[in-house]
């Protein structure tokens, strides 16, 4: 399951994410969003684990849990949608 983690300390490291959510369960993968232009944090991420249960314990366990001075926010990631040709910046 591929989850969506918001409102991240910009200090927040991938390898602090998948330290975090490895309590509750194998992580195949946790990845913390960089801005392009700055090099910089964007304050979210996502983590996938390959257990459903496990994921959903982790929801449970660290939705609205306060890190680094930040209530993180974590919720089953949706998928993306597909670009229009008319939306292609």
């Amino acid at each position: 399951m591929n989850m969506y983690v918001s409102n991240l300390s910009f200090h927040t490291t991938e390898e602090d994410l998948k330290k975090l959510f490895e309590q509750f369960g194998a992580v195949s993968s946790a990845k913390v969003i960089i801005d392009r232009e700055t090099g910089k944090s964007r304050g979210f991420g996502f983590v996938e684990m390959g257990e459903d249960a496990k994921a959903k314990e982790a929801i449970i366990g660290l939705n609205n849990k306060e890190i680094e001075g930040r209530s993180m926010s974590v919720t089953v990631a949706r998928e993306k949608a597909p670009r229009s040709e008319n939306n292609r910046w």
